[in-house]
């Protein structure tokens, strides 16, 4: 079988369904409300930030362009001292959500289509919708959580927020699971 032409539909589906069950938890259950916090002095930084006219990017601080800078005294100085931080500008202007709804639509399809390979490879028309659950479920959950552990390893984000954001790709991964077997093609 091959999974991509065979599975366009559980592909598409799924990613309809994650879209909105993403916008429930968002937007309903609201649980990623506490995910930041404010910081001290906010239009005081705002206004000394935005004197700089600093590029929409990433940004660490303090920064080192390399491991030989980073073993100096300064530099060690500079970090103990603090703050240390990583941050994200971005662009200034009207708040538009547009891009990233489609960006994550996108996301949805490849999860979806990397599901269908696998699935797809493993399994035959016709498998028993728990053979099919389990294999695009698990596939699914791989894509839509493990790569956010990363950000509390390395780059300090809060624990907290990081297991909410596996509890919503759980979801995602359930249901991607419960389409695939729903719609996956017969004998």
């Amino acid at each position: 079988m091959d999974p991509i032409v065979q599975l366009w539909l559980p592909i598409l589906v799924s990613a309809v369904v994650v879209f909105f069950a993403s916008f429930l938890l968002h937007m309903l259950v609201k649980h990623h409300n506490g995910d930041f916090k404010q910081i001290p002095n906010e239009t005081r930084i705002m206004d000394e930030l935005r004197k700089l006219k600093i590029p929409a990017g990433d940004y660490v601080f303090p920064f080192a362009k390399d491991d030989k800078e980073r073993n100096t005294k300064e530099y060690k100085d500079k970090y103990n001292k603090g703050p240390v931080a990583i941050i994200t500008i971005y662009p200034s202007g009207p708040m538009s959500m547009g891009a990233s709804l489609a960006m994550w639509f996108v996301y949805s399809i490849v999860v979806g289509i990397f599901a269908a390979y696998i699935a797809g490879h493993a399994l035959p028309p016709g498998a028993h919708y728990l053979s099919v659950f389990r294999f695009a479920g698990c596939t699914a959950f791989v894509g839509y959580t493990l790569a956010l552990l990363h950000d509390s390893i390395w780059f300090k984000r809060n624990w907290a927020t990081t297991f909410k954001y596996i509890f919503d790709g759980l979801v995602y991964a359930l249901l991607t699971g419960g389409v695939f077997g729903w719609l996956w093609p017969a004998v």
